[in-house]
């Protein structure tokens, strides 16, 4: 018996490519559309027993909002999700969201066709070699290579830190002084340690450098935000 069901892709060729696949295969395919991001709306509206939904970039964030407002309104349609290899990041946004299987892109319609029926059975549709490489992968995860933006901040010191954000700022030596309560003698020797440290020889380029980089994002989540101004007049 043929599945009622919608498909949706960022890119329509490829919903629409999909669809005729399964309307010759004998399902009833209601809609297909693009964007994905307009998928919540189509299947609340059109209620089919099966929504494929592509994507590109499964570990992006927020991809799978639609599929969350789905399950909210639409609780009996079953989401399956049309991806690349997907990371275990992706896998478990994809099922965290409420889909109800995962398939890759580059599957025969066959394999298509089983997760869509499986899915709409109320089954998990989802090949087990994509569990087996997620499990694997999240049980022993690989090394991330370490970003510039974390090997800078790793260079300056808590104090040195603050002065950079200030420098981002754009407070002058003064400014800093008086809102890190310190001597601007102290405060002009940090600003040309951090000068130092980063390689760079003024403070527009240190801020810059902090600003492409991540660092200062970095520098202020791990509390290194000014805190606002006091009276000078304390060393440190």
């Amino acid at each position: 018996m043929g599945v009622r069901l919608m498909v949706v892709d960022d890119h329509r060729l490829l919903a629409e490519a999909l669809a005729s696949a399964l309307k010759l295969r004998g399902h009833r395919v209601i809609a297909a559309a693009a964007p994905t991001s307009g998928a919540a709306e189509l299947v609340v509206s059109r209620a089919p027993e099966v929504c494929l939904f592509g994507t590109a970039t499964p570990a992006a964030p927020g991809v799978f909002d639609p599929i969350a407002r789905i399950g909210q309104e639409r609780p009996q349609v079953a989401v399956v999700v049309l991806g690349p290899v997907p990371s275990p990041r992706g896998i478990a946004a994809a099922f965290a969201a409420g889909a109800a299987g995962y398939v890759r892109h580059d599957e025969r319609i066959e394999g298509v066709e089983r997760a869509m029926l499986k899915a709409r059975a109320g089954e998990s549709a989802i090949a087990p070699q994509l569990l087996r490489g997620a499990f694997a992968e999240l049980l022993n995860p690989a090394e991330q290579p370490d970003d510039e933006g974390r090997r800078l901040l790793r260079m300056l010191t808590p104090r040195e830190a603050e002065v950079l954000v200030r420098v981002a700022d754009g407070e002058d030596t003064r400014l800093i002084a008086a809102g890190m309560d310190i001597a601007p003698s102290t405060a002009r020797t940090h600003v040309q340690r951090v000068l130092m440290k980063l390689g760079v020889g003024s403070r527009l380029e240190a801020a810059a450098l902090a600003a492409r980089t991540g660092l200062l994002e970095r520098a202020a989540g791990n509390g290194y935000a000014p805190q606002g101004p006091c009276a000078p007049g304390r060393d440190g």
